[in-house]
C-alpha cells in the first residue's frame, strides 16, 4: 500500500537550457569509497593523448544501485525494440579502471 502511495506522487523538475543540452561522453569511470559512489564522464577524442572529465556525479551507494537497475531496464527495453547493442572492439580502458586524476 505504502508503494502505491509514492507511486502516485508527482516531482516538477526544473530542466535549465543550459543542462537540456547534455554534455558528451564516450567513457565513464567510476570509484567509490564506503559513503559514496563517483562517476566521471570522460570525452575521449582519437589522436588526442589527454582526455577531459566533463562531468562528475557523485551518488550514495543507494542512489548508485537504483541507477544501476534503471540503466539495466532501459538498454533491455531499448534492445528488445532496436536489437541489440554491438559492443565494438576498441582499445579503451574498462569503466573499473582508476586513472591518476589531474585537477
Amino acid at each position: 500500500m505504502a508503494e502505491d502511495k509514492k507511486a502516485g506522487k508527482q516531482i516538477n523538475i526544473d530542466l535549465p537550457e543550459e543542462i537540456a543540452e547534455g554534455v558528451y561522453s564516450n567513457l565513464a569511470i567510476i570509484s567509490h569509497s564506503h559513503s559514496e559512489f563517483v562517476v566521471d564522464f570522460i570525452r575521449l577524442m582519437p589522436n588526442v593523448p589527454k582526455a577531459k572529465v566533463k562531468s562528475r556525479i557523485v551518488l550514495t551507494p543507494q542512489h548508485a544501485k537504483r541507477l544501476m537497475k534503471a540503466l539495466v531496464d532501459n538498454v533491455n527495453r531499448f534492445e528488445a525494440q532496436h536489437g541489440a547493442i554491438a559492443e565494438p572492439q576498441q582499445n579503451l580502458p574498462p569503466m573499473n579502471f582508476t586513472p591518476t586524476a589531474q585537477a
